[in-house]
């Protein structure tokens, strides 16, 4: 994330918090619900240390094909989920998303 550090630490901040409030929505008692707020959790966290400033902790080169790997299993999953119904096709796009920016990265 490039310009002012603040900004970056805001993204950094709502992205953590988006993946923590995640975890807790996992706590529900219908199972869907259980995993898709894990599959959220996991775009949140990964959101998060992308935005961490590079000046304050630059990740190795290796990283990013792990975070590439990582989601593209969770795009695997969206998309073994969304034949159940269509309401699952956002981690799909969500997933793919995080692959590119990972790849780009």
């Amino acid at each position: 994330m490039h310009g002012p550090a603040s900004p970056a630490w805001l993204l950094v901040a709502l992205c953590a918090a988006t993946g923590a409030y995640c975890l807790l929505r996992m706590r529900s008692g219908v199972e869907d619900q259980r995993r898709a707020a894990g599959g959220e959790a996991v775009m949140g966290f990964g959101m998060a240390a992308m935005a961490v400033p590079a000046a304050v902790f630059t990740p190795p080169a290796w990283a990013w094909a792990g975070g590439a790997v990582v989601f593209g299993a969770a795009g695997l999953r969206g998309l073994w989920a969304a034949r159940a119904g269509r309401r699952h096709l956002h981690h799909l796009v969500e997933a793919g998303a995080m692959v590119y920016m990972a790849a780009v990265m």
